[in-house]
Parts: structure tokens; sequence; C-alpha cells
């Protein structure tokens, strides 16, 4: 586990935006953390760090929001299932040759790969945010441990 204490929007951003740049076809990452945490915030980063050009907003509504980078973004917002036990081809966008980030993630939990970044964003004050990451798999591990640095 890897944790770090961030101060504004834009320095969450910046961390989201380092772990992109490293992030290669068929990463799945779970973003998880209360209403208002900086879920959205965080996936703009990684957008960044994946050479995507346009404006990321939050896939409420459509549950998955697909933007082009260097790698394809799949951003998945799987809260609305919550009740549900509705595979809606989670393995389909897992094995496309994209990043896959997906916020409200223990909803879909039996879904999930055994190899992921966990990442949870826990808000600590008005602008300050803790965020903890967690590897499953030696890929992930090194990943994070790239960015402590």
């Amino acid at each position: 586990m890897f944790q770090f204490t961030m101060s504004s929007e834009e320095s969450t951003k910046q961390l989201a935006e380092r772990i992109g740049q490293r992030l290669q076809a068929n990463d799945v990452l779970t973003l998880d953390g209360d209403l208002g945490a900086g879920k959205t915030t965080f996936t703009k980063g990684l957008a960044l760090g994946l050479d995507v050009k346009r404006t990321v907003n939050s896939p409420t509504f459509t549950i998955v929001k697909q933007y082009r980078g260097r790698l394809p973004l799949f951003h998945m917002d799987v809260y609305r299932l919550e009740d549900s036990e509705e595979d809606i081809g989670f393995d389909d966008y897992f094995d496309a040759d994209g990043v896959t980030v997906i916020e409200w993630s223990q909803f879909i939990e039996e879904f999930l790969p055994s190899e992921r970044l966990g990442i949870y964003i826990e808000k600590t004050g008005d602008d300050k945010r803790l965020i903890t990451l967690t590897p499953y798999g030696d890929r992930f591990e090194r990943l994070c441990e790239e960015i402590k640095l």
C-alpha cells in the first residue's frame, strides 16, 4: 500500500498524470472514495498522462465513456449497478487494449481482474486528499514504486 497526501486539486491531477504516463494496454484501475472525494479529478489527470485531448467528465448516466489518447481510456461509473448482478461485458473493456478506470468498483467486485491498481481517495480537508494506492500484482507494485520517488 502506498499513500500520498495531496494539498490541492492540481497536485491530485499531477499524481494521476504520472500514473497515466506509465499505464499499458489492458491495465485496470479501480477508483473509490466518497461522493465529492475527487474521483473524476483523478481521472482527468490519468487522461492527461494518456494524452487524451477531450474534456473528461463523469460517466454517471452513461456508465461508460470512451476517450482516445495514447491508449483508449474507458471510464466507468458503476454506481447505478449497485444492486444488479448484470455483467455489461466488463471483460470486453478489460481486454480491449486500452486502460479501464472504474469508479465505485465495490459494486462489481466479482467481475474485476486479479491484477489491477486499487485507488482510494479520502477527503481530509477542503482541498486536501489522502490517496491510497493498493497494487494487485507485480506490475502495479513496480508502477507504485516508480511514482513514489
